[in-house]
């Protein structure tokens, strides 16, 4: 039989049939030694081959194979660093959720996503969720993160699960695709799922007054079939984001901005930090290129991890 993952426990992997029938399943053990250095062989997204286990329960079954990947998104594992966490496979848009606060997003983080997500050719749409409860000054600066983000290329919306504010926009860029909710915890995307689909029932919690960090609702990835002919992952909200597998060299080429201009540099392997006639430099100065995405890139080429937490706005003035 064949089937899609619709949620991994770790152990267990729920596994929706071409019938429509969900069930439980196991996997091999072939999966853990066929050199794959990811914690979880097979991830939500992956379309798989299984057989029933008839001496298991009812519904029950046993993965034999995966199906090659269109694309997946990928980061560092957080207790195994020499290792990665598949997050989720086969999907046709990243959803990635950001909050200026409660908790903070900074652009540090939406770059590493944004890198990956070029990498593996997965359209991304930065939402900026919780638009309702913002000030002024606030709604200045989504303002200026929008302008910088769309000037790149990417496209920005700004949203509220509360008021419902753009839902309407967002449900028509979802329908007949597979789109990921990704993000810190605590940004909302439990409660944008709910919002698009009540009867999903997603437990939500509030944000933790003391620290400002989201707590955990979401502990293991999971797609939902949505009423207007769309799917959904909900992800484990995330502190960090480790990128893998990518080449100095080719770090260029995932920052649309820089990939523009790197036929101009005076070297056409131009790292874009000590060499003359860089136009990304040229362009840098010239503020035709925001700081905070060069910033990011630096972080990135000198194999950092993302330990600046400066303000938002401090970063691009």
């Amino acid at each position: 039989m064949k089937g899609t993952v619709y949620k991994s426990t770790g152990s267990w992997y729920t596994v929706k049939a071409e019938n429509g029938t969900f069930y439980d399943c196991r996997i091999k053990g072939k999966f853990r030694i066929r050199g794959i250095k990811s914690t979880n062989p097979i991830a939500v997204g992956d379309r798989v081959s299984f057989q029933l286990d008839t001496k298991g329960k009812e519904n029950q079954g046993v993965i034999s194979d995966i199906e090659e990947r269109d694309n997946y998104i990928v980061r560092k594992s957080v207790n195994l660093s020499k290792k990665t966490h598949i997050i989720a496979a086969n999907i046709d848009q990243l959803l990635l959720v950001i909050t200026l606060n409660n908790p903070p997003t900074f652009t540090s983080f939406i770059d590493r996503f944004l890198v990956t997500a070029e990498a593996y050719h997965i359209k991304t749409i930065l939402l900026f969720n919780k638009i309702d409860t913002y000030t002024e000054e606030e709604l200045l600066e989504i303002k200026f993160l929008t302008a910088t983000y769309k000037n790149i290329g990417y496209e920005c919306l700004s949203i509220s699960a509360i008021t419902g504010e753009n839902m309407d926009v967002l449900k028509k860029e979802m329908v007949g695709k597979v789109s990921i909710f990704a993000g810190h915890s605590g940004v909302g995307k439990s409660t944008l799922i709910n919002t698009l689909d009540p009867s999903v029932a997603i437990k939500t919690k509030q944000i933790s007054e003391q620290h400002q960090q989201g707590q955990h609702t979401t502990t293991f990835a999971e797609m939902y079939d949505l009423p207007f002919d769309a799917k959904i992952i909900d992800t484990p909200g995330v502190k960090g984001f480790g990128v893998v597998d990518m080449e100095k060299e080719e770090l260029t080429d995932y920052f649309p901005e820089f990939l523009k201009l790197k036929q101009q540099c005076k070297f056409h392997n131009c790292s874009h930090i000590h060499e003359p006639n860089c136009a990304v430099k040229e362009a840098l100065e010239k503020e035709k290129v925001a700081w905070s995405r060069y910033r990011s890139y630096v972080q990135l080429l000198e194999g950092e991890d993302e330990n600046y937490r400066t303000d938002i706005w401090e970063q691009e003035n």
